[in-house]
């Protein structure tokens, strides 16, 4: 019974001095938030850089690469439901073909949306390039 004594005045004594502090935590959907240097989220892929030699596949242990043809050239797909963010796949590539990026916002509620393909990259590329001329 004494130990329960003496832990309940440090208790309220720790209620008391955390009412008057900020909060610790962001109000993060109404504002932005950086991911920190080094954060490791969702790939980007430059299909210009590619030379289809499968390394990506090779090294990517959680099997999350497939190589598919896309338009007469093995392309990777990505599964991010299976990736593990170690970026072997980048630190493998001999043209760097594959960069790491800070986006994190990948919650999604259908599995389908979490398959990164190639042609997403190309189309992108496309459409940028038209927008240069």
């Amino acid at each position: 019974m004494t130990k329960k004594r003496r832990r309940l005045p440090a208790l309220i004594k720790d209620m008391g001095s955390c009412l008057f502090k900020k909060p610790f935590t962001q109000e993060y959907p109404f504002v932005s938030v950086q991911a920190p240097e080094g954060y490791r989220g969702r790939q980007t892929f430059d299909p210009e850089k590619c030379i289809s030699c499968g390394l990506c596949e090779r090294d990517c242990p959680a099997k999350a690469i497939e190589l598919v043809e896309v338009s007469g050239k093995r392309m990777p797909y990505f599964y991010l439901d299976r990736c593990i963010f170690c970026y072997q796949c980048a630190e493998g590539c001999p043209r760097n073909a594959i960069q790491l990026s800070t986006n994190f916002e990948m919650s999604t509620t259908e599995k389908d949306e979490l398959l990164v393909k190639a042609e997403e990259f190309i189309s992108k590329q496309n459409i940028s390039s038209d927008e240069g001329q």
